[in-house]
């Protein structure tokens, strides 16, 4: 028999208790899953005006919410195109839009830019932007690192299903150290000598370049096994 340790823990979004008050936490949270969830046989104004109306808006409201987010991401043109028509990045921004129908306070958007090329990437990241802005946060889910470099005020890096670090994009960074030389060598060289001491080796034509570590290295840094802020350790008690 296996005995699992239940651990409880009170949740308050936006005021409301999750347990005593789950539905007031409905009214004030959208989501966007990684697969859009829209009726692509149905034009974009009226997925849209449908979701209105199954969140409990009437049909006046519906109708003038749908204008308003077809507008804002700029989906006006093809308001009145099947869905099916529409390209990877358009379907996505619509997605968001049906995930801010109730003016939410908190949207959580999950791996919004999987499958998308860099132009539909860049419309995304935008509209995430203008979300904010405009006053809703985002909890965002990736596994994009440059995403959440690019996106994230502040970024919870998970391994093994636990919270190992947290922190600022540049906060993580620097548990590499900083900024980090990188040397390149021309083609044929030595490389295990030239590890050893460069100038011994007499090796020329080196060329020199300074760069901040990525989210990309630190992920690796702290998931390594090897290393003693890897899972288990220090990451993983903070």
């Amino acid at each position: 028999m296996v005995h699992r340790d239940v651990v409880e823990a009170e949740v308050t979004v936006a005021g409301h208790d999750l347990r005593r008050a789950p539905r007031d936490v409905r009214r004030v949270i959208g989501l966007v899953g990684q697969h859009p969830a829209l009726d692509e046989k149905l034009h974009g104004h009226e997925n849209l005006v449908l979701l209105g109306r199954l969140h409990g808006l009437h049909r006046g409201p519906a109708l003038a919410r749908a204008d308003e987010l077809l507008e804002r991401f700029g989906l006006t043109d093809a308001a009145h195109r099947a869905v099916s028509t529409y390209s990877g990045g358009m379907r996505r921004r619509l997605d968001i839009a049906a995930g801010l129908i109730l003016r939410p306070q908190l949207l959580f958007l999950d791996e919004p830019t999987t499958g998308l090329d860099p132009r539909a990437r860049a419309e995304v990241w935008t509209m995430v932007r203008e979300v904010v802005d405009a006053g809703t946060t985002v909890l965002l889910t990736t596994q994009y690192l440059d995403e959440a470099d690019r996106l994230a005020d502040r970024i919870t890096v998970i391994g093994a299903g636990r919270v190992i670090a947290e922190g600022t994009a540049t906060e993580l960074k620097s548990r590499l150290g900083g900024d980090q030389p990188v040397l390149t060598l021309p083609p044929g060289s030595d490389i295990a000598a030239a590890r050893r001491a460069l100038t011994d080796a007499g090796i020329g034509d080196v060329s020199v370049d300074v760069r901040q570590p990525s989210l990309d290295d630190v992920f690796l840094h702290l998931t390594d096994p090897h290393q003693p802020s890897a899972l288990g350790n220090e990451g993983a008690s903070r």
